[in-house]
Formats: C-alpha cells, sequence, structure tokens
C-alpha cells in the first residue's frame, strides 16, 4: 500500500509542484483579500429575516458577481483541505454570489461553531463593529 503512494507521488512530481504553487498562493491571496472583503460586510447584513429582492440572473453585472464568487467558493472549499482560510472563503464567495436561497445559506453557515468568532475577530483588528446574528 504505502509502495503504490510513493509510487503515484513519484509519477506525478510534476501535478504536485503545481498543486504546491497553487496553494501557496491561494493561501497568500486569503491573507490579503479576506480580512479587506469581510470587513465591507455590514454589521447589520444578517440581522433582518429574510432578504427578498428581484433575481434576474442573466444581467452583466450578476453574471460577473456569480463567476467571482464561484471562484472564491471553489477556492475555499480547496483550502479546507490547503493552506488558507477556507470556512472564510466559503463564506465570502457565497456573499459575492447572487442566486435565491443565498441568504438561508450564509445565515446557516455565519452560525456555525467558531466561523461567528473568527469574523468578529477580523472585523475588530479592522476596525470594524462585529456582526450581528
Amino acid at each position: 500500500m504505502l509502495n503504490n503512494i510513493t509510487d503515484w507521488l513519484a509519477q506525478h512530481h510534476t501535478l504536485l509542484y503545481w498543486f504546491g504553487i497553487t496553494s501557496f498562493f491561494m493561501f497568500v491571496l486569503s491573507l490579503l483579500l479576506l480580512p479587506w472583503l469581510l470587513n465591507k460586510i455590514p454589521a447589520d447584513y444578517f440581522m433582518h429575516k429574510e432578504e427578498k429582492h428581484k433575481f434576474n440572473p442573466f444581467s452583466p453585472i450578476n453574471i460577473i458577481r456569480n463567476l467571482l464568487g464561484l471562484c472564491i467558493l471553489i477556492c475555499g472549499v480547496f483550502m479546507l483541505i490547503l493552506p488558507g482560510q477556507g470556512i472564510l472563503g466559503i463564506l465570502l464567495g457565497l456573499t459575492l454570489m447572487n442566486f435565491p436561497g443565498k441568504y438561508s445559506i450564509e445565515r446557516w453557515v455565519v452560525t456555525r461553531k467558531g466561523v461567528l468568532e473568527s469574523i468578529n475577530w477580523i472585523r475588530k483588528k479592522g476596525g470594524q463593529p462585529p456582526l450581528q446574528v
């Protein structure tokens, strides 16, 4: 079994090399962007019960926001196993995207144990008031 793993690693060293470089850049990017973006969320964003607005999936701004949010969401999922702030990346990707039911998913993620405390710690360091849920 261990032989199979070492053989696979030896055969795919280029893949592992690029995987490591990508991991490093995602880690640095998350360290730079996530605190700035988390400080942009209004403190009362999660105070209302449900966000109700008309949704137009084909407007250019929604397409751009959804593509950017999807990229950050995918990076957040990868950062769950790679170095980086995975849960915060997932939350940020969901926040940027615009789709029906987004608000309830965001509330669910934020209310997970430790997530709100982490976000509020980052916001405190940035001089912003804590998020209220």
